[in-house]
């Protein structure tokens, strides 16, 4: 993981590579073709690309009437301005009659950073996850985006998918593969299960660096389709393991941690640790420094780890040692 990137780049670049291979593909803004990084997509595609403005309702509106038509739409917009001042639109305009549009967010969670809670979306994948008939993905890196974004474009019906501001690391080569609703192992089983999403699959990695060091071995899930959750993977995964975490740069309610516990009280009851935001509005600041405070990097969830195994002996003197 030495390079890093911009999911949204790889978005803006997977568009103008689309628009050839679906013709009925659209492209909504919300006055932020820069942030989003359209276009290009509106410059080689400029019949296709409707700029609305600050309104987002009103495009996602404009987003079911296209899809009606048999055109497939694009809504892009900030995540925050996507699932709270368009919420309404989306559920009995677009889930409930099942109409094929793509929501696109970015500026996904805390590591928008600096433009503080306003801009934080910390309840958008909660949000989502509860209304019938959407689709949720949360792409870990750059690679992960055109493929995933390939098949949000293919399936018939509702997507929301989300997307964070900055570089993140680079976890993926050209070659891997992805498919909707199916997890990525990144490791291969043990004492702990990790299992993020998005921007938080990197922290996993670091984690189980950590943990390694000290003799525990981790398994690793990239559950990048929320909705729906790949129970499979779940079930093979957490069944041999004493302790499962998620990790997501979300609200710890109604998120991946609040849908793995869902599925795990239900299914395969564990002991569950819940890294992500603590149902509180975090601050406005650097990342970095945010993802300390609110307990969200992978220090806090190697301490969290380490501390759990040991309160419940499930360290050896050796591994204690270490």
């Amino acid at each position: 993981m030495t390079e890093s990137k911009m999911l949204r780049e790889a978005f803006g670049e997977a568009l103008v590579e689309f628009g050839s291979e679906y013709p009925a593909l659209v492209v909504l803004d919300a006055d932020i073709s820069s942030s989003l990084k359209t276009g290009k997509f509106a410059e080689k595609y400029p019949e296709r690309h409707f700029n609305f403005g600050v309104a987002e309702q009103n495009m996602v509106m404009s987003a079911a009437g296209l899809a009606s038509t048999g055109l497939i739409p694009l809504a892009c917009t900030y995540a925050t301005f996507s699932t709270m001042r368009a919420c309404e639109q989306i559920r009995s305009m677009i889930c409930y009659p099942k109409l094929n549009v793509k929501i696109i967010a970015t500026h996904g969670g805390i590591e928008v950073g600096w433009d503080g809670p306003t801009h934080q979306a910390t309840e958008d994948i909660a949000m989502m996850r509860s209304i019938p008939n959407m689709t949720v993905i949360v792409p870990a890196d750059a690679t992960a985006v055109k493929p995933l974004l390939r098949q949000a474009i293919e399936l018939e019906g509702p997507v929301y998918f989300r997307m964070g501001r900055n570089p993140v690391p680079v976890i993926y080569d050209s070659q891997q593969s992805f498919k909707l609703g199916k997890a990525i192992s990144l490791g291969n089983g043990g004492t702990v299960l990790l299992v993020a999403t998005g921007i938080m699959v990197s922290t996993a990695m670091e984690t189980a660096n950590m943990l390694a060091k000290h003799g525990i071995e981790c398994g690793i899930l990239d559950m990048h389709t929320i909705k729906p959750l790949d129970a499979s993977a779940l079930l093979d995964n957490a069944k041999s393991t004493e302790l499962v975490v998620t990790l997501e740069d979300h609200n710890i309610i109604g998120g991946l941690g609040g849908a793995v516990a869902e599925w795990l009280s239900e299914n395969n009851p564990k002991p569950l640790i819940r890294i992500g935001v603590r149902d509180i509005f975090t601050e406005s600041g650097d990342p970095k420094e945010l993802f300390k405070k609110y307990h969200m990097d992978a220090q806090y969830a190697f301490q969290s780890i380490t501390e759990y195994l040991k309160k419940r002996g499930k360290l050896n003197h050796q591994q204690k040692a270490k």
